[in-house]
């Protein structure tokens, strides 16, 4: 028995596969939809501050911290400062993966996010990636 070259595909073949290319490749791409099918919404700086304070003062309790940012995040009276640049746009999302890093991480960790000198940025928590303004310095985080 010999093999008989394949001709072309036929109509049912192509429709076939164009019906497949459609259910599966007709969805939204990534970042156009909140978790679970939801839109996205952005993150509120104002709630996300408060939030932030409230992690921050819990973790460096826990921890034994004694920073200035410490002090700060544990003082009802002191100002939720977070501010992002115009262009950035966080999602919501990205704020409760950030709260939960925070949650998860560990004290000499936090000691590093919460330093008064040199404070690092854990990368859930890095929503805006700021480059040199125009006068040549970062902008603040």
């Amino acid at each position: 028995m010999s093999a008989q070259p394949r001709s072309s595909p036929g109509r049912r073949e192509l429709a076939f596969a164009a019906l497949l290319a459609l259910l599966f490749g007709a969805a939204p791409t990534v970042g156009d939809v909140g978790s679970c099918g939801k839109t996205a919404t952005d993150l509120d700086e104002a709630t996300f501050a408060r939030a932030r304070k409230t992690v921050d003062c819990q973790r460096c309790t826990e921890c034994g911290l004694k920073t200035r940012t410490c002090q700060a995040a544990c003082d009802p009276n002191a100002p939720n400062d977070v501010a992002w640049p115009a262009t950035c746009h966080p999602v919501f999302h990205d704020g409760e993966v950030c709260v939960r890093a925070l949650l998860a991480a560990s004290c000499s960790d936090y000691a590093s996010f919460v330093d008064d000198v040199a404070p690092t940025v854990p990368t859930e928590c890095d929503f805006c990636h700021l480059g040199l303004d125009a006068g040549g310095e970062l902008g603040d985080r």
